[in-house]
């Protein structure tokens, strides 16, 4: 069995402390192996304008990623597992996905207001039509925009511009040790966060069997018994 590794991933902040995460993990089952770290600007790390409502469920932030691993260039990919396509590249498979730290979407509001005390039309801004169909349900009243870049970028926008507050997910922040910075963690009952929120899912190719075999052991997925 191989005990080196080239690990694919994003370049942000975020994205690098979940290849720590993962390589953490997995050196508590294999104390010898070793992991080389490939980190690359996505098209989606570039594209900043883009709604990231218009591309839900498409591998913008990943295709760049699946071709390393297609060409053998890296040998898995650490990915959030809520920004994964609807369907991988042919040829590649979810080998592992972890348990989320925290599902929970979170507020974080520059006046330390809570959803219900924001003022009339506060301007709210987040990245997912989920988030902002439901908070129009919550209250009609609120002003809801698009906003991009990593959590660091966004919290930035969120101090020097005109926006309220900004809702981001719990566990980002959390690997960041910026929890601190949220304001409200946002009950499921106004925010039904995605099923895979706080989950990191590693993906390699479908017939690296060695691969796939030693990766197992993080796999949080219920097996089916045949």
């Amino acid at each position: 069995m191989k005990t080196s590794y080239k690990i694919g991933t994003r370049k942000s902040p975020l994205a690098l402390k979940q290849v720590q995460e993962v390589l953490d993990l997995l050196k508590g089952f294999y104390s010898t192996i070793r992991l080389e770290t490939i980190a690359i600007d996505t098209y989606g790390d570039k594209d900043k304008a883009t709604p990231i409502s218009e591309i839900e469920g498409s591998d913008f932030f990943t295709k760049e990623i699946d071709d390393l691993l297609l060409t053998g260039e890296v040998d898995f990919a650490i990915h959030s597992a809520k920004d994964l396509p609807e369907s991988l590249s042919d040829g590649l498979v979810i080998a592992a996905r972890t348990k989320a730290i925290d599902p929970y979407d979170v507020l974080v509001s520059k006046q330390g207001l809570t959803l219900d005390k924001l003022p009339y039309g506060a301007k709210i801004a987040t990245s997912s039509l989920r988030r902002k169909d439901q908070l129009k349900k919550y209250r009609d009243d609120f002003e809801i925009v698009d906003i991009r870049g990593n959590i660091e970028e966004r919290l930035e926008k969120l101090d020097n511009s005109d926006l309220d507050a900004i809702v981001l997910a719990s566990a980002g922040l959390m690997r960041l040790g910026l929890a601190h910075k949220i304001t409200q963690r946002i009950t499921f009952k106004i925010l039904d966060p995605h099923p895979l929120q706080g989950a990191l899912a590693i993906v390699t190719r479908s017939k690296d069997l060695e691969l796939l075999d030693l990766l197992r052991v993080l796999d949080s997925r219920e097996k089916v018994l045949s």
